[in-house]
């Protein structure tokens, strides 16, 4: 199992709800997709509530990443084979 935290990523938005981030990720990015919760990715099952948004900003995925106890932020990292993988869902 991948851990999000020693992955190279970029802390867009820190500290926020999952209903903030949400709002974020569908107003800055043009390229978004919608995935159930239990969705896997980077081998880690993405927590939210239903139709969580994943964007693409060139080779990089932008996604809410919730830490219980710490809130959910917003994370950006490369994308890799994910990224096709998510454009063929």
């Amino acid at each position: 199992m991948s851990c999000i935290e020693k992955m190279d990523h970029e802390i867009l938005l820190a500290n926020s709800s999952f209903k903030e981030a949400k709002e974020f990720i569908k107003k800055n990015f043009k390229e978004v997709y919608y995935v159930d919760p239990g969705y896997k990715l980077f081998d880690i099952y993405m927590i939210g509530i239903s139709d969580i948004p994943i964007a693409v900003d060139e080779d990089y995925l932008v996604f809410p990443y919730t830490k219980p106890c710490h809130g959910t932020f917003v994370l950006k990292i490369k994308g890799d084979e994910e990224l096709s993988k998510l454009k063929s869902k």
